[in-house]
């Protein structure tokens, strides 16, 4: 569904979810739409424009509309996650295609380039994207096709610069496609910045409650590509449920102030544990000592988002210990809900990651941040203590 065209802000429209209310009961929450199928008319067509719910639903179009507004795109698609969307589109692409994408990534995602793409007979090379020479040089005008790019990345927040890579990519011929899942559109904006299509793991900050697996793809321009993408999408049944889509829905009003929060309480907590006796290295882009950090205060907006990572000095054992102890941090996997989670992202990714084992992730939520510092101080002097 396209996003209309209105003249007040995006944190107004998301925080109203486009204004749509029910036609029937005026409640300003619209209803669950959950009909499988649809009422065909006398002439055989379907002048509601729904057919069956499989490609297409109501509360998911609704849902889709707040996503492209948000992004500024044309159009957006939901997908039942953050995998289903960004391979929906590389399976857009044609076997023996070229892609460039980044050594540092979500690492699911690479694990499927690494080896299933293959299967596909799609062509893939990592790169540091970051360094624009490698990447540069990674790209072969007339045979890459993709420029997949994650910024800030996952574990490492490194940073590429979009409008850059755009530049690169569309010079060989190539369209840019951004995972930006942590910058969220409340810091950054990939497809002003020159990027093709914009992919979420609305899992995460979009619905921010841990309690919806959902993706989604935004893109700049309605073409055969998008066309494709949609195509594949409605073949394999892909598409976002509509209870999940309306509690996205949901999650997407408070968007705004969310992030806000969760981003200020990040930079406070990434400025306090640099300066903690246990931490070795914070890993975050709002540090002016962060390598990409000049590309970051560029391109992203209102803060530099809500993940950081720490490296210890008493290193990998300590690391561990550290996420045993904290009472207020939760210790598990995700980002971007309203709680805190912490998790040694080395024993997640295994054999072959370029995560360190000294490093912990940490997604920054709602709570109070004071609190949040005292809980992980405590917990990194105690697991360096006692070990």
């Amino acid at each position: 569904m396209t996003a209309p065209q209105k003249p007040w802000s995006a944190r107004t429209l998301a925080a109203q979810a486009m204004g749509v209310t029910d036609p029937v009961t005026k409640a300003v929450v619209p209803p669950i739409h959950v009909a499988t199928t649809y009422i065909r008319d006398e002439d055989n067509a379907y002048s509601s424009g729904y057919v069956y719910g499989r490609p297409d639903n109501a509360t998911t179009r609704e849902a889709e509309a707040v996503l492209a507004m948000l992004e500024g795109g044309k159009e957006a698609l939901l997908f039942g996650s953050g995998m289903a969307a960004a391979t929906a589109l590389f399976q857009a692409l044609d076997p023996g295609d070229h892609i460039v994408a980044p050594t540092v990534m979500y690492w699911a995602l690479r694990h499927w380039l690494a080896n299933e793409a293959r299967r596909w007979g799609l062509l893939v090379d990592f790169v540091d994207t970051a360094d624009l020479d490698a990447l540069r040089a990674a790209v072969t005008p007339g045979r890459t096709r993709l420029v997949w790019i994650e910024t800030p990345s996952n574990p490492l927040w490194t940073i590429t610069d979009i409008a850059a890579a755009a530049e690169i990519a569309h010079a060989a011929g190539a369209r840019l496609a951004v995972d930006s899942t942590t910058a969220s559109p409340f810091h950054s904006q990939p497809l002003a910045l020159g990027a093709d299509i914009v992919m979420h793991a609305a899992t995460k900050i979009l619905n921010g409650h841990s309690d919806v697996v959902a993706g989604a793809l935004a893109t700049g321009a309605e073409d055969d590509f998008w066309a494709r993408i949609t195509t594949i999408r409605r073949g394999q049944g892909g598409i976002l449920g509509p209870f999940e889509a309306y509690l996205l829905m949901r999650g997407m009003r408070t968007f705004h102030l969310r992030a806000a929060a969760q981003s200020a309480s990040a930079a406070t907590l990434a400025e306090r544990l640099a300066a903690h006796p246990a931490v070795a290295k914070v890993l975050y882009p709002g540090l002016p000592g962060h390598p990409g950090h000049a590309v970051a205060a560029r391109q992203m907006a209102n803060g530099f988002g809500y993940m950081l990572s720490i490296r210890l000095a008493a290193g990998p054992q300590a690391a561990i210990a550290t996420a045993a102890k904290v009472q207020l941090w939760k210790r598990a996997t995700s980002l971007g809900g309203v709680e805190s989670l912490i998790e040694h992202r080395a024993s997640i990714e295994g054999a072959g990651s370029p995560c360190p084992p000294d490093l912990l992730r940490l997604s920054v939520g709602i709570e109070d941040p004071q609190d949040l510092y005292d809980d992980l101080s405590s917990a990194l002097e105690r697991a360096t203590r006692h070990g």
